[in-house]
């Protein structure tokens, strides 16, 4: 139970006083109590020093000289009585303390009575037979000014009428204002400033006593509607159905309070409705009260109830879960008062008064923090979770880590019940740190987080403070609860076996009456102790792992929002200045468990440790319960131990994941030695043939950056020498990565393996990858060049050898980075195999008479002569033409033939046939094919130069036929470009007159060109001169746009491209 209140005697009797206590009131330093006589005692409280409580727990052996111990200070001082204050029995007492009045009921008239010489200023004679009142003190802003006041009400209730009357600050307002029920008033209770509880035998309504309006406060229908529409009014009906008519003259006394939060309690007999303050039912279920209450009241934060004075108890009782927390054990206590909020502010209220007739005891509250403490000792979470949320926070040192304190360890609480998945939602909510959740499973899955040792050293304390648990409690020594990071399983089962004796108010009850016959319930609670205290493992152990998942799963997501995996935070801490009040605490404070002050500690490196446990944590989670989603971890970016998942994975022979990891967390020269390994079976373990042969490796370094060269380097030569073909894709492969690598440094290399290799490359880059770095052009020319020199060792067939000289012959013909004077030394003058490719260069180097040279002297291939001349012809600029556009600067004289301009290509293998350097003879059988084949692109004047007088002129009539066909094509094509443009010239007279041939919407022509309309009305302006046109001439333009004829001498050059309007 808690220990929330401590009875303190205040005022007693004495045995000789023969009076009797009818009512008190509190308020300031000072009591006042009405006796049965009529006689009213003011008493002064006396707060009990701090010495004084701590004098009678003294060292009673101490050898210092004893000192006169000071008086004993009484709790309350008698200060005056006033004997005759009333002719009858004080049944209650209240104050108006802006008005300085005090309020008496006696006599059962209302009496106005001066709050410091407590003289009567007037009896109120309209509330003869009054039975109770009620008074309250609001702040009230003006509507008008806005000027806030305190409006004072008192309310008196006499048979079936409340009498109203009101004080503004110091003065009283108006008429006494009567409101009358259907029934005799036996409780009032204020709501609000405005709205009160009358509670009647039939029932409870609710008053506003501005507009008088009454309404019935129902409970809820049998729908549960909680607006209590279609219900019967609360209190009219008792519990089992029949009326209170047949019960003799016993009628329960209604009863009401007002709670927090603007909410009221009601209460008739063991009923009870909670309402908010416009008289509408709550959803709540009834306070589950054992017997009927003598009175109730609220003391923040908790709910009061006095017993009848025959059982002398008062419960207190949490307002949110309604459990019972303590009972006090007052006797023949009868009635309590505690002061209103406006008079005592809220958290003063916590020292109530409750009231016998013969003595006065004064309630006094532990701090909020013992409270709790108390409630988490003794294992009811809930209700200090409910108990902090009712708190407002600046009554408690960190209320948000109080919180989440115990949500972690109610969440530990049901770990130790089995109950994962609720343990681990908890866990999420309260944002516990990882660290102490992991620590909650075995070695297998936290690791060294948690020693067995330490774990069996926290079960043995626990288990001893489980043996003396009882008489700790009777001793009433506080029990401190021990670190989150120190609590064992012992200590939770502890918590656990208190638990069951603390479900419910009733066990609570019970467990008082019959602690001593409950020997059933002990061997089962030592039983499922027992089932607790069994090691996690085998389906329990999975059960916990898979709730365990969810758990981490949440915190890398919230963790990987504050860090990168290189351990750097992705939003830099702020700099602490001295102008903070507080040390700084980073938003991801929570995930950290450090008892180290907040300016010591480094953040990045211990969020680096917290997401470092986490993944590893995750990763040994699943390969326990799910092994396969371990690989989509690990492939991602993490933050797991290496060495942890390698010891796991190696030992399960998940090679493949392996590989995947260190590629994640760059421990690539860890992955290339186990893939060579592997690969070159030479691994003691059997290896799946996905890894046997170089192509996983190959694989693996294509996915390397480039920036890790010597690495890729490093290890593509074992593949190279096993499978050329397989370990040039780590560098001829379509990604990124194979395309940006340093290439000087991938030919030097593979050229130190094979030439062959690097010629690959080279032609992969130059042709592919359109490479244009002169070195790499010379030096694949140089490569062919050293193989082709080569012994014939180097080939396997002469096929091969022409191959590699016609890849030579292409790439010299196509490449135009070489150094061609470099090359055209390098190839020998007089072996056969290089006359095409000296050809080739001498082409390149502009030398084209000397490159068909070769082809007509040494190779004397008269068909590659003449492709020569082909392509050097297409590839040439040509002369103009006729069929050009006319350029006069440019164009040659009509009667000029525009290709007699110059030699062409065709005329210098012309002259190498029919006027051949010596020793060569004149060969005319190439010479007049070439006449028939091209003679309109050899020039009339320099061709007939070179054929000899005695050769036959029908050998040229191919020739002068060419020439004669290519003369009257020109001549035809002028004439066809003359005829379209007579075509077009009318084409473009026809749109000037008519227009663009544009339709309407109905297919009609619209008129256009100089045909078309344009409209001149009164409204219609010149564009330049802006005035009308009248009868003025106009013109105009294309866009018909119109001027004054007289304003278009003025207007040229200054019209814009949008146009006059």
């Amino acid at each position: 139970m808690l220990s929330a209140f401590t009875a303190r005697p205040l005022v007693e009797l004495k045995q000789r006083d023969k009076s009797k206590i009818e009512s008190i009131l509190a308020y300031g330093d000072r009591v006042l109590v009405g006796l049965n006589t009529g006689s009213l005692r003011i008493y002064r409280i006396n707060e009990p020093t701090e010495e004084t409580d701590a004098a009678p727990n003294g060292d009673q052996n101490s050898e210092a000289p004893e000192e006169p111990t000071p008086p004993k200070i009484k709790p309350a001082d008698l200060l005056r009585e006033e004997e005759k204050f009333s002719r009858r029995p004080i049944q209650q007492l209240a104050i108006i303390k802006e008005a300085n009045i005090l309020v008496s009921l006696s006599d059962s008239h209302v009496s106005i009575h001066d709050l410091e010489k407590y003289t009567l200023l007037e009896k109120l004679e309209k509330t003869r037979g009054t039975t109770t009142f009620a008074a309250t003190s609001n702040i009230v802003k003006d509507p008008s000014t806005g000027i806030p006041s305190i409006v004072s009400r008192l309310a008196v209730a006499v048979k079936r009428k409340i009498i109203l009357w009101t004080w503004q600050d110091m003065e009283l307002t108006g008429d006494a204002t009567e409101i009358t029920l259907v029934a005799s008033v036996k409780s009032l209770t204020w709501a609000t400033g405005t709205k009160i509880v009358a509670g009647m035998d039939p029932g409870f309504v609710m008053v506003n006593v501005e507009s008088q309006e009454i309404q019935d406060i129902n409970k809820p229908g049998a729908l549960g509607d909680a607006g209590g529409q279609g219900g019967t009014r609360f209190g009219a009906v008792s519990s089992s159905g029949m009326g209170y008519m047949g019960m003799g003259s016993w009628v329960p006394k209604p009863l009401a309070t007002r709670l927090g939060e603007g909410q009221m309690l009601l209460a008739k007999d063991v009923n009870s409705l909670f309402i908010d303050t416009d008289g509408n039912a709550l959803d709540k279920r009834q306070v589950p009260w054992p017997s009927a209450p003598e009175h109730i009241a609220y003391s923040y934060p908790y709910m009061l109830a006095l017993q009848p004075p025959s059982k002398g108890g008062l419960e207190v009782r949490n307002p949110d879960t309604l459990n019972l927390l303590q009972t006090v054990a007052l006797p023949n206590a009868n009635f309590m008062h505690v002061p209103q909020p406006n008079i005592s502010l809220a958290h003063a209220g916590k020292g109530f008064l409750v009231a016998s007739d013969r003595c006065i005891w004064r309630m006094g509250a532990q701090s909020y923090e013992s409270q709790i403490d108390e409630l988490v000792i003794n294992g009811r979470y809930d209700e200090a979770l409910s108990l902090l949320n009712m708190l407002e926070d600046t009554l408690l040192e960190d209320k948000d880590g109080r919180v989440r304190e115990i949500m972690m360890l109610k969440a530990q609480g049901l770990f130790m019940l089995r109950k994962y998945r609720e343990a681990m939602e908890l866990f999420t909510e309260a944002k516990a740190p990882p660290a102490r959740v992991i620590a909650l499973y075995p070695k297998s899955i936290s690791g060294d987080l948690v020693s067995t040792e330490s774990e069996k050293d926290v079960e043995s304390e626990a288990d001893l403070e489980e043996a003396n648990g009882e008489s700790n409690d009777v001793e009433g020594k506080p029990l401190v609860p021990a670190p989150a990071s120190s609590k064992g399983r012992g200590m939770m089962s502890r918590f656990m076996a208190e638990q069951k004796k603390k479900d419910s108010d009733t066990v609570s009850i019970r467990s008082q009456v019959k602690e001593s016959t409950s020997d059933s319930a002990s061997i089962k609670g030592k039983s499922s102790e027992a089932e607790q205290e069994k090691p996690l493992e085998g389906k329990d152990l999975k059960f916990a792992v898979h709730a365990l998942q969810s758990f981490l799963a949440q915190c890398r997501v919230q963790i990987k929002r504050y860090i990168d995996t290189d351990g750097n935070l992705r939003k830099p801490l702020p700099t602490p200045s001295d102008s903070q009040q507080e040390e700084y605490k980073p938003p991801f404070a929570y995930f950290i468990q450090d008892a180290t002050p907040p300016d010591r500690i480094d953040w990045a490196a211990k969020l680096l440790e917290v997401a470092q446990l986490v993944d590893t944590t995750l990763f040994r989670a699943y390969m326990l319960a799910n092994p396969s989603l371990a690989r989509p971890l690990f492939r991602l970016p993490n933050f797991c131990e290496p060495d942890v998942v390698n010891e796991k994975l190696y030992e399960t022979g998940r090679y493949a994941d392996l590989i995947d990891f260190l590629y994640g967390k760059k421990l690539h020269r860890q992955a290339l030695e186990l893939l060579e390994k592997f690969g070159k079976n030479e691994a003691d373990e059997e290896v799946a043939p996905a890894l046997q042969g170089p192509q996983r490796t190959v694989g693996y370094l294509q996915q390397l950056p480039p920036e890790m060269m010597d690495l890729i380097l490093e290890f593509a030569e074992w593949p190279l020498r096993a499978d050329p073909v397989l370990g040039m894709e780590v560098f001829l492969a379509d990604t990124e990565n194979a395309e940006t690598l340093p290439r000087q440094m991938v030919v030097d290399f593979l050229q130190g393996i094979d030439a062959k290799l690097a010629v690959k490359y080279l032609e992969h880059i130059i042709e592919e990858l359109n490479d244009l770095t002169p070195d790499f052009h010379q030096r694949l020319i140089d490569l062919f060049l050293e193989r082709l020199k080569a012994s014939d060792g180097q080939f396997k067939s002469d096929e091969d050898r022409k191959r590699w000289r016609d890849r030579l012959q292409t790439f010299l013909r196509s490449s135009a980075q070489y150094n061609k004077v470099r090359v055209f030394k390098q190839l020998p003058p007089d072996d056969p195999d290089y006359f095409e490719s000296r050809a080739i260069v001498l082409s390149k180097m502009g030398q084209h008479k000397q490159a068909l040279a070769i082809y007509v002297f040494q190779l004397k291939d008269y068909q590659k002569a003449e492709d020569y001349c082909n392509q050097t012809y297409l590839t040439a600029p040509q002369p103009v033409s006729p069929t050009k556009p006319f350029h006069p600067s440019t164009a040659l004289p009509a009667l000029a033939d525009p290709e007699d301009a110059e030699p062409s290509i065709y005329h210098t293998l012309l002259s190498l046939y029919l006027a051949p350097p010596p020793p060569h003879q004149p060969n005319w059988p190439p010479a007049l094919d070439l006449l028939s084949k091209h003679g309109a692109r050899l020039p009339a004047a320099t061709t007939l130069e070179l054929v000899p007088p005695t050769l036959p002129v029908r050998e040229l009539e191919s020739y002068f036929r060419g020439r004669i066909r290519n003369a009257n094509s020109v001549m035809n094509e002028e004439r066809i470009i003359a005829r379209l443009c007579g075509v077009e010239k009318v084409e473009v007279e026809a749109a000037v007159l008519l227009g663009d041939g544009k339709v309407d919407a109905h297919r009609r022509r619209i008129p256009g060109g100089l045909n078309r309309r344009v409209v001149i009305d009164e409204d219609r302006h010149c564009a330049v001169c802006h005035k009308r046109f009248g009868g003025s001439a106009i013109r105009v333009y294309p866009d018909n746009s119109v001027v004054h004829s007289g304003c278009l001498r003025g207007s040229i050059g200054k019209r814009t491209t949008g146009g006059w309007r």
